[in-house]
């Protein structure tokens, strides 16, 4: 059993030994962050031909420096730099991600010792830790470094109202674990709605939201006040015929869904902690944004949000969407809150299209996304500069990161105003961050949580959405290798 073994950490050696070669860094390999993919905190890359970024340096007057790589890393050790080189240089190989879901789907976890492989590479550079005190030491280590911690409970899809109650109870205690730490280490609790509320019963309420949508004269007794879902561009193929109502059953659980959420928002709002509502794909996420609202609505108060949703600028409609709900969250005096990220389904969106004859809903080139989440954030910048709303910018991308930044700086908003915020995956895109945080910005690290084996789900649809993220983070990688070549050379000296 030993021996099957052998390659993968001869790949990890090679990794090693490649993360301390001296290639230039204006080398003809990728530059950018996301030379190839416009990846952010959900995102998959868009295979379509676009200009990448082309250099790795930053220019003299850039708001983001990352050419001093001993500014970018100080806070971090010799050892946490070599092992980010080597995760990193490992999961840029297709191959190494291929074995990496065979091994996790196979009843090899079963064993101590692959579980302890795992434990100790991937899950510990991408993941926070396996419960909530874990996850909270790694919050305080990175607080220490100028970073913010965005405590993500890692579930996934529930599939009854059991599985939603103990779901429920490992985000309650994550709002508990937040409450011990200093409150400027803890930008927000993450929840998904899929892991308190049933997908089938979700996929439902999202046929029963399109059809009212498109059928004015069609009602729904259980609804709530919300805010707009769709605009006339968004996709309504999902639902080619008038669904049935609600049993009383079903609206028992939806019942029981909405007081989940509000069970959840109560103890955020106690702690004195935000709520990011994570987006799904758009199948279900009429019913996510629906519940999102509904309770933004009634938690957002005073120029505070709590509540916040998510929109994915991958989507035709988003732009729209976004000013739709905005609009309408400011004639009724809601602060809303919304994080911008590109998106997360591209492959099953797309493939569900195309096998229904229709078109995707997912732009079609990714210099289109790029527009759209830049027009999103310049959107939310000037909400956030005149005191209506809040924002965070979760993207991997300089460019967007950069424009974004100028941006606020020519609206005048405050480096430190808690109303926006940057992000980025914990265990990637370090470089950005630090470089945000170098130019005075709050910026957080997504940073997800849990039990390996339960956390397992999360880890696989990560590792195959950021296939693309994870081979584009070329310029990370040539920055730590630049890092870790300095302070051999000036330990040598």
């Amino acid at each position: 059993m030993a021996n099957r073994f052998v390659s993968p950490k001869k790949l990890l050696q090679t990794a090693l030994l490649r993360s301390l070669s001296t290639r230039p860094l204006n080398s003809a390999a990728p530059s950018s962050l996301t030379a190839a993919s416009p990846l952010t905190l959900e995102d998959k890359p868009i295979t379509t031909t676009t200009t990448s970024i082309t250099t790795t340096t930053t220019s003299s007057n850039s708001i983001i420096n990352l050419d001093d790589t001993e500014s970018l890393f100080s806070s971090l050790s010799t050892t946490k730099l070599l092992r980010s080189a080597i995760n990193l240089h490992a999961a840029a190989v297709e191959p190494m991600v291929d074995l990496g879901m065979w091994v996790m789907n196979s009843k090899l976890m079963d064993t101590g010792l692959l579980r302890g492989v795992i434990r100790h590479t991937f899950f510990e550079h991408f993941c926070a830790g396996e419960n909530p005190a874990e996850a909270c030491r790694k919050v305080s280590e990175i607080s220490d470094s100028g970073l913010r911690g965005m405590l993500v409970y890692a579930l996934e899809h529930a599939g009854d109202n059991e599985s939603c109650d103990r779901n429920l109870d490992g985000f309650l205690r994550t709002v508990e674990a937040a409450k011990s730490l200093p409150r400027s280490s803890v930008s927000c609790v993450i929840v998904k709605i899929t892991a308190i509320c049933p997908m089938g019963l979700l996929k439902r309420v999202s046929d029963l939201l399109r059809w009212e949508y498109k059928n004015e004269s069609f009602q729904l007794p259980w609804k709530l006040d919300t805010l707009p879902i769709f605009s006339d561009s968004s996709p309504f193929y999902h639902t080619p015929r008038k669904p049935d109502p609600l049993t009383k059953d079903e609206e028992q659980d939806l019942y029981l869904g909405h007081q989940r959420l509000q069970e959840l928002c109560e103890k955020c709002l106690e702690a004195n902690v935000p709520l990011s509502i994570d987006a799904e794909d758009t199948s279900v996420q009429p019913s996510i944004d629906y519940f999102t609202y509904s309770a933004a609505i009634r938690y957002n108060k005073d120029d505070n949000p709590i509540v916040y949703g998510t929109i994915q600028s991958y989507l035709k409609d988003a732009k729209e969407r976004l000013h739709l709900a905005s609009s309408a969250a400011e004639k009724i005096g809601v602060p809303m809150g919304f994080k911008l990220v590109r998106g997360a389904y591209m492959s099953s969106e797309r493939k569900l299209a195309s096998s229904l004859g229709v078109e995707s809903p997912i732009h079609n080139t990714i210099d289109q996304t790029h527009a759209c989440f830049n027009d999103c954030a310049t959107f939310m910048l000037e909400k956030t500069a005149n005191g209506s709303g809040a924002v965070v910018l979760a993207t991997h991308n300089l460019e967007s990161g950069t424009k974004a930044a100028e941006k606020a700086r020519e609206l005048g908003i405050e480096k430190e105003k808690q109303k926006l915020q940057f992000a980025q995956l914990y265990g990637m895109a370090d470089a950005l961050s630090f470089g945000l945080r170098n130019a005075g910005f709050q910026v957080s690290k997504y940073m997800p949580f849990g039990p390996v084996e339960l956390v397992m789900p999360y880890l696989l649809r990560r590792a195959e959405e950021n296939r693309g993220l994870l081979s584009a983070s070329t310029l990370d990688r040539q920055l730590l290798r630049k890092e870790l070549q300095r302070r051999l050379k000036a330990a040598i000296i």
